[in-house]
């Protein structure tokens, strides 16, 4: 009978991550701290407030705002249908969520502008490849205003690239454009579906000349791409409030000096965008490291009173790539460890009082609790780098002493627990 059940566990399927979803291990842990560090600190210099919205909500959330046309509703949002039957989708982006947040909760009552900041998961149901997942990371910052006024554009812009110099990503550069607005997006539409009869283009680009043609501009297909370079621009059709929005938004860039380009193609992949839209790149990496744009008619869109807002987002798993790429160097200068030995169960359990009294006083402190061996214990101090152990054994214990070990030289110092902190203070100095 138990050779029956080793056989079962031995032939039990190994259950590994699903595709597309990827573990954040111990060795990646610093990229991530670095980035989360550095977004909540850059947010709060820029005065954004933290929020937090759920990872589901209705479906018709984003399909709404984001587009028919959109590939994130066409191809990549997960629907689930509830007992009940509500249908919920994993939020593909964060933007619509929060602006139905600001919406339900009445946020503009905490007075205009109103900035705030987000971090957290995001889910497409993408083909996995370098710097796309099916579960991905993004910290964003929108800005809520009564007025379309483009020096928050700037703002916007300005947090996203400040967050990613932060992470001491270098080369990077800014790619802008403007996509018009109610008025004046009807004029270019009709140049460009004009512009694209009888041109052979792939089967999701016809789809879009019927329901959306501006996303032919964002096709990624190679038949289409000859097409893109010579279609028409954007800024030859802007009404004069148009024009006259992106030449302030660049000339707040440029008293930023901030490093921009004029990319006359560039368009959002949702259909909610209005306007300024950016992406941010590093040099010699292909996707955007950031991305957004102005969504004036997003809350309204949603129910809510008209209200100007604009937002971006930085792709967290692509800025840590970069950053690898790039070799940056994410030592800092951190407190030196010391490592707890115990000897016999009497030491491992005063041992427990010890360790928070040293945390207490303001040493940091490693232990292997689960080893008994002293020989096994020093071998993981070892691991650790750690300059001083801390030996603790039953004469000790009933001493009231500690043994101090310097790792690098083996001298010891037996000292009682009541100077145990001043000792450990003065070796590790």
């Amino acid at each position: 009978m138990a050779n029956k059940v080793k056989s079962k566990i031995k032939s039990a399927r190994i259950i590994t991550a699903s595709k597309g979803m990827r573990d954040i291990l111990p060795a990646d842990q610093p990229f991530w701290q670095k980035i989360r560090d550095e977004a909540h600190e850059i947010a709060g210099i820029y005065n954004f407030k933290r929020i937090d919205t759920p990872i589901l909500e209705s479906a018709d959330l984003f399909e709404r705002p984001l587009g028919e046309a959109s590939e994130v509703v066409q191809k990549q949002m997960f629907v689930l249908s509830t007992k009940g039957g509500d249908r919920l989708a994993l939020r593909p982006e964060g933007t619509a969520g929060i602006a139905r947040a600001y919406i339900q909760h009445g946020l503009s009552h905490l007075g205009q502008p109103l900035k705030l900041f987000y971090i957290g998961p995001m889910f497409r149901y993408e083909r996995p490849q370098a710097g796309r997942a099916r579960q991905f990371h993004q910290a964003g910052f929108e800005i809520f205003t009564s007025e379309d006024d483009p020096i928050y554009d700037a703002q916007i812009v300005l947090a996203c690239l400040r967050t990613l110099e932060a992470m001491k990503i270098k080369n990077l550069h800014i790619h802008v454009n403007s996509i018009g607005c109610r008025t004046c997006r009807p004029v270019y539409r009709k140049k460009l579906v004009d512009y694209y009869k009888g041109k052979k283009v792939c089967a999701d680009c016809v789809s879009r000349l019927k329901i959306n043609p501006l996303r032919v501009l964002d096709c990624k297909d190679e038949i289409c791409q000859p097409i893109i370079k010579e279609a028409p621009i954007f800024v030859d059709s802007l009404c004069h409030t148009c024009r006259k929005h992106l030449r302030a938004a660049l000339e707040y860039m440029e008293e930023l000096a901030l490093p921009y380009v004029l990319n006359h193609h560039l368009v959002r992949g949702f259909d909610y965008y209005n306007r300024t839209v950016f992406e941010i790149f590093a040099e010699g990496y292909e996707g955007a490291l950031a991305a957004g744009g102005r969504y004036d008619y997003l809350v309204e869109m949603l129910g809510g009173r008209a209200t100007s807002a604009v937002g971006g987002a930085i792709g967290i798993e692509r800025a840590i790539e970069v950053m690898k790429i790039q070799n940056v160097n994410l030592s800092s200068r951190t407190r030196p460890k010391v490592f707890f030995v115990h000897i016999g169960d009497l030491a491992k359990k005063r041992g427990l009082t010890i360790m928070e009294q040293l945390i207490a006083g303001g040493i940091d402190v490693i232990e292997s609790l689960g080893k008994e061996s002293l020989k096994s214990q020093l071998k993981v101090a070892d691991k650790h780098s750690s300059p001083l152990s801390l030996i603790f054994g039953q004469q000790e214990a009933f001493e009231g002493s500690i043994i101090i070990r310097d790792m690098k030289t083996g001298a010891q110092e037996t000292v009682p627990l009541k100077k145990m902190i001043e000792a450990i203070k003065r070796k590790l100095r």
